[in-house]
């Protein structure tokens, strides 16, 4: 690990990290990382944008109170400097990295990068939930193959997350390949996907989108699910996304359901001088810290 800006600017009283460490629930690690990036790069510098936004978060949420007092860990960056020419070196080196959290019985946030990384997240997340569904917001399915020579691209995360035994609920789709669309007219009782013309302004298919989902819960976010004109920063920033207070409500009923286990936020690449993309991603983040502080998820 490298060491990282913190996530937020909380007011502690932890006499040191490994105290910190030990009475913090939620884990904050960063993946500078985006070699099969195929469009624009750049998400490698999406976590330190993320957590040098963050310490301009409001302490107290209106909804929520104070959320940092779960207490928030940022663990740092991982290194992967020696192996980022290699996509699957890189996964397994997230992997190695996550479950060790996850052994320590921590809620592991993870900030990207590019999607890929979710990958071995989900993997280390897998030998500890065996019946384990991922919910995934994403403008695209990233049920690939393989995609630019690579069975681990970002392209392929979903395909290879289903191939460990995982079921998954797509949202927010909108982007759709012809290979995808023939692996879905095949596996379409196997998959549960919710494209973003049909929910983008009402909230009626919570409750089919919710039931599709196991006790556990893995949930995924590509910013660029979330409509450019909120959120531009990404490598595809695809037309017709969803909104702010949309894509809340929805979450806050899953973790309102279901045992949300980990969650990733990935794709934001920055936009040098426009710093809003960083802050509303640093939000999403709390946010969702929030939601499962208030369900009672962790105490």
């Amino acid at each position: 690990m490298i060491s990282s800006a913190p996530f937020g600017a909380f007011k502690y009283d932890f006499k040191d990290e490994a105290e910190a460490y030990e009475r913090s629930k939620v884990v904050i690690v960063g993946v500078p990382y985006d070699g099969t990036a195929t469009f624009q790069s750049g998400a490698r510098n999406g976590p330190d944008s993320i957590l040098n936004a963050s310490p301009n978060l409001e302490h107290y949420d209106r909804e929520l109170g104070n959320i940092f007092d779960i207490g928030i860990f940022t663990a740092g960056t991982v290194d992967i400097e020696n192996i980022h020419v290699n996509p699957e070196e890189v996964v397994k080196r997230v992997y190695d990295v996550s479950k060790g959290y996850i052994s320590d019985d921590k809620f592991l946030v993870t900030i990207g990068g590019e999607h890929s990384i979710t990958q071995g997240v989900v993997r280390a997340y897998k030998g500890q939930y065996d019946k384990l569904s991922i919910l995934q917001l994403d403008a695209h399915h990233d049920l690939m193959e393989e995609y630019g020579g690579s069975r681990y691209s970002h392209a392929c995360v979903a395909k290879r997350i289903i191939d460990i035994g995982c079921s998954i609920t797509q949202f927010g789709v909108r982007v759709t390949s012809e290979e995808e669309h023939e692996y879905i007219k095949k596996h379409n009782q196997d998959l549960n996907i919710f494209y973003a013309k049909n929910i983008h302004n009402n909230d009626n298919w919570h409750k089919e989108a919710i039931d599709s989902l196991n006790d556990n819960v893995y949930i995924t976010l590509d910013l660029d699910g979330l409509d450019p004109s909120i959120m531009p920063a990404t490598g595809t920033p695809v037309p017709g996304g969803l909104d702010w207070y949309g894509t809340l409500n929805f979450l806050r009923n899953v973790y309102e359901r279901r045992n949300v286990v980990g969650l990733d936020i990935m794709e934001l690449k920055p936009i040098p001088g426009n710093e809003a993309p960083d802050f509303l991603a640093a939000d999403l983040i709390y946010k969702n810290i929030g939601f499962l502080r208030n369900m009672g998820l962790i105490k």
